[in-house]
């Protein structure tokens, strides 16, 4: 079965002034950054896997091809962030989905 990754774009984390990291920002630059992804879960995401960004605090939900990953800066807990390169993103009705504390999540691509 082919996955998906699921990025968290929250309202809030945009709120905050972190602008690049709204689900806007994401959907119009293309590029989810600094998200910690893990080696097992971007082992399971080939390129042309099904990206969604979802910003559950305006119920919002989009959907994106995988162009790669390019490594960011670590994390203060020693793990990889990784920004997520997108192409050809739409607009796809709203369903939540359930995150890790890191705000990704790998699905199954129904």
């Amino acid at each position: 079965m082919k996955k998906a990754l699921v990025i968290s774009a929250p309202h809030s984390k945009a709120a905050s002034g972190n602008d690049f990291h709204s689900f806007e920002g994401i959907f119009t630059s293309g590029v989810g950054p600094t998200y910690i992804i893990s080696d097992s879960e971007r082992e399971q995401l080939p390129i042309g896997s099904k990206v969604v960004i979802l910003d559950n605090d305006y119920e919002k939900r989009a959907e994106a091809q995988l162009k790669g990953f390019s490594k960011a800066e670590m994390a203060g807990n020693g793990q990889q962030r990784y920004d997520v390169h997108l192409d050809k993103p739409k607009m796809v009705p709203y369903k939540k989905e359930r995150l890790n504390r890191n705000g990704v999540a790998v699905i199954d691509d129904v």
